[in-house]
């Protein structure tokens, strides 16, 4: 059923079958039931090579072909896989993954800092302010989203035991990197924002309606904590490889 509105972006509609499915292509693929699907770059083909990762699949787009892994971490297989930048492409393709096998995912990646963080500082999201269009297809009109409780704890739990700080936040999920006004920065800090990135609250969304444990891992690269004098630093350069050691890891407590 269709809830209408005005604005398109604001429907919503209840049945959980599209036209076209995740798994419309009814590929041979059984994947592992769990999977680190992060926003490491490079990092992620490295580690697969490095650890002689099994490629079960690719999952093809009209700009980038994505290789799925099959890695054993502590001795049980664990799906790898690497995230595409953007609300839309990331849940695209997490939906495929979950249509295949997945159900328990850890995502890692960097953010920037609305509150006055050092860089490379780990934050793990217990909210998502929903300003990205792509949740709105898989969840009805909120302003927030909740991050999967058990996922958060298994996050938590890891960096515990690697004695590394970490603070739980409230991302700021948004679609428009170059449309970080002024203002808007002060509005989502307001509303107790001390993170933005663009893909939580969507990736949230698509998890919550396929019925899939999802949480994530963030590290603050650039910030925005003081808005006249906006600052790169290095990009969270230095935790890059460290996150998706940490994510391997949650995974596993799920």
């Amino acid at each position: 059923m269709i809830i209408k509105n005005e604005i398109p972006l604001l429907e919503f509609d209840t049945d959980r079958t599209a036209v076209l499915m995740p798994t419309h292509e009814h590929l041979d693929l059984p994947l592992p039931e769990k999977a680190v699907f992060a926003f490491l770059g490079e990092h992620i083909d490295d580690y697969a090579r490095a650890h002689r990762a099994v490629v079960l699949g690719t999952f093809e787009s009209t700009t980038k072909n994505y290789p799925i892994y099959a890695v054993k971490h502590h001795g049980e297989t664990v799906c790898l896989c690497q995230a595409p930048v953007g609300a839309a492409p990331a849940a695209q393709l997490m939906d495929w993954l979950i249509g295949y096998g997945v159900r328990k995912i850890i995502t890692g990646g960097c953010c920037g800092a609305l509150a006055d963080f050092e860089e490379n500082q780990f934050l793990i999201p217990y909210r998502a302010l929903r300003d990205e269009g792509t949740s709105y297809h898989y969840m009805k009109p909120s302003r927030f989203v909740d991050i999967h409780p058990a996922a958060r704890a298994a996050i938590a739990g890891t960096l515990t035991a690697h004695g590394l700080d970490y603070r739980e936040i409230i991302t700021w999920s948004t679609d428009g990197f170059y449309r970080e006004t002024r203002e808007k920065v002060l509005y989502r800090r307001a509303e107790g924002c001390e993170a933005v990135e663009m893909e939580c609250s969507a990736l949230a969304a698509c998890a919550a309606l396929r019925d899939a444990v999802w949480g994530c891992l963030l590290f603050t690269a650039d910030t925005l904590a003081d808005i006249e004098n906006y600052d790169e630093r290095s990009w969270g350069e230095d935790s890059f490889a460290v996150t998706l050691e940490l994510c391997l890891d949650a995974v596993l407590k799920l």
